[in-house]
This record gives structure tokens, sequence and C-alpha cells, in this order.
């Protein structure tokens, strides 16, 4: 299994940045596991369907699935990293997390079509589960937030690349080509964030606004949102993620946010830039945009390779004769990802 490259069992997790998105998050009642599972393993040919009828619009859809709900509907070890998303509380801030068990992430260049392809999804699904919540993204100028910045400049670009930053390799040897996925909902305060000049909100963000520059280290301060969310190893390797952040708004309702949403081999990755963002390094240096935009959701998710999710037993069974469920367990750690938790996995938390 580990000799396919793990791109190539993924799911569309290297899709490039879209125009539109939907991100739908649901909770399985309890019965409907069965029901969820089968409706899984016909996604991809339910979005080859609604996608086929205009192919330039790139129509693409991610799934990923909470620990809970993935303790009750797979007979198959838990990815080893795969937890519930814990809070990270800070003594300003906090990164709430919020119920999750499944993630839709469609994508394409029309709204219309992610629109049809998760009508199709929830009409399938009905009476299995519950929305909690639904978002819909847009491209905003070029790629910019609505606080007005360049979103996404750090995602690395190269397949090589992005493939290592985003997919699990042989340390999970059951998931290879699977991929963990973080997502928070943020709501900024536009009034709040337009009070500053432009140098301060470049300040607190890094970067310069106009070009997208990031500021010299000599002038970018370490609450600033880069210097918060870059992971260097002791050897000096910065660690990257998977952005496909995308901004969303309701004009009438005064609601404008930007909708995080990071893939990673490893969620810890993630978690560790939380700590910073929320918590600060050292303690109190904590991320200046926090202070304009505040996590309404928080949610962790393992996205399983495409043959797992279309036929989990075949792949079940396959790695089972090779002898992988027995040293995915023993690798399992009983801690969380940080090593500050007591994420057990005997109880789905």
């Amino acid at each position: 299994m580990t000799a396919i490259p793990p791109e190539d069992r993924a799911q569309d997790v290297l899709a490039p940045p879209a125009m539109a998105a939907i991100f739908l998050t649901l909770t399985v009642r309890p019965g409907g596991e069965d029901a969820v599972r089968e409706a899984l393993s016909g996604l991809a040919g339910l979005t080859r369907a609604i996608g086929f009828r205009v192919p330039e619009a790139q129509l693409s859809c991610v799934v990923g699935v909470g620990a809970r709900l993935w303790d009750r509907m797979y007979d198959a070890p838990r990815p080893v990293r795969l937890h519930t998303f814990e809070p990270v509380v800070g003594a300003q801030h906090t990164a709430v997390s919020t119920p999750g068990d499944l993630l839709f992430h469609v994508r394409a260049t029309r709204q219309d079509l992610c629109f049809e392809l998760c009508y199709q999804v929830m009409r399938g699904l009905d009476g299995s589960v519950d929305a909690v919540d639904e978002v819909h993204g847009f491209r905003y100028w070029d790629e910019r937030d609505l606080l007005g910045f360049v979103d996404g400049t750090e995602s690395p670009t190269s397949r090589v690349a992005a493939a290592a930053a985003g997919f699990v390799g042989d340390e999970d040897p059951y998931y290879v080509g699977g991929s963990y996925v973080i997502v928070q909902k943020y709501l900024h305060d536009l009034a709040a964030w337009d009070k500053l000049s432009v140098e301060e909100q470049e300040l607190a963000v890094g970067r310069r606004k106009l070009s997208d520059i990031e500021l010299p280290d000599g002038v970018k301060p370490p609450n600033s949102h880069v210097a918060a969310t870059t992971i260097v190893d002791p050897d000096g390797t910065e660690r990257q993620i998977l952005r496909h952040n995308m901004p969303f708004g309701n004009v009438a309702a005064g609601e404008f946010g930007t909708y995080f949403i990071g893939y990673a081999a490893d969620p810890a990755v993630i978690e560790h830039m939380l700590q910073r963002m929320f918590i600060g390094e050292p303690p109190g240096n904590t991320d200046r945009i926090l202070d304009f935009s505040t996590a309404v959701t928080g949610s962790l998710f393992f996205v399983p390779p495409a043959d797992f999710l279309e036929d989990p037993d075949t792949v079940v069974a396959a790695a089972s004769s090779r002898g992988l469920a027995t040293a995915n367990n023993d690798t399992m750690p009983s801690d969380g990802s940080l090593g500050i938790g007591s994420l057990r996995r005997s109880n789905g938390s």
C-alpha cells in the first residue's frame, strides 16, 4: 500500500483555490451510521454526476469524519492522531470546540454547483443527520479576506510540497493518503478594524496590505499574525499546512468572517499554531488579529483516503492481511497531539 504515492489515494485535497465553496458540518443521529456510510461510499460518483454537466466549473468535494462518528461507523482502527478538537483557552481569547461528525468541503468556480451537490447530499442523508453549520464562501478580489489582506500566501504551491504537508504517510500505514483537517469560523469586527490605520493593520498582520510582502523581522511584531502562525522545528524546518480559507458574510446581518480550513498530515502542527495564537509563546504574546476576530466554531476531522471512503471493508481486509491493523494499534498515542491533554480513545473523546 505504501508504494502508492499518498496523493494517488487522496480525496481532492489538492484542488486549486476556489471561486466558491460551501462548508457543511453535520452531526449523525443515533442509528444513522449505516445510511451515512452508504452515502459516503457513493459521494465520488454523485460529485462526478453533477460536475459532468459543467466540467469547466471544477466541482470537487472532500469529506472528513470526526472521532466520535469514526468509532461508531467503522470497524477499523481510529487514525492515530484523530481526536475531538480540544478548546484552546487563553487569558483573553478562546478557540472553542463545537460539535461535528461530518465535514463536507465543496468547491467549484460557480456557487450553483456547490449548492446542488450539498442539496443532493442532504436529500440522501435525510433523517440521519442534523446540520450544525453551513457557510457559503466566495473569492474576494485577489484572494483577500474581508480584512483586506491576501489570505493563504504561505500555503505550499508545488504538488510535492503540498503532498508532504497534507497527506499521511508511512507513520499510519492503514491510512496513507489521508489527511487531517481543522476548521474554525471566525467573525470579524470590521468597524473596529477599519478604525486602524493601514500601518497599524500591517503590523497586526505582519504583511504589507497592498503588495502582500511580509514585513522584515526587525519591523514585524512578535504578536503579528504571521509571527504567531509560523512554526519552526528545532532544526530550522518550517512546518507547513494546506490552507483553503474563504471569506463569507451577510451584509444585512452585519456578519463578516473568514472560514479557516487547514489540512495537514499531522494536526499537531495546526494545534501548535492555535496555542501560539490564543495563549502565546511566551504566554500573553497572543495574535493581534484576535482582538478583531472571534472563533465561534472549532472541529477536527480525518479525511480518509478515497478508496477507504468508497469501500472501507475491502481496504480494511487488505490491510489486515498485511498485519497493518496490529501495527496501527501499537502506535496509537494515548494522549492529545500536543502531549498536554488526556484525550482518551476509549470514550470517544
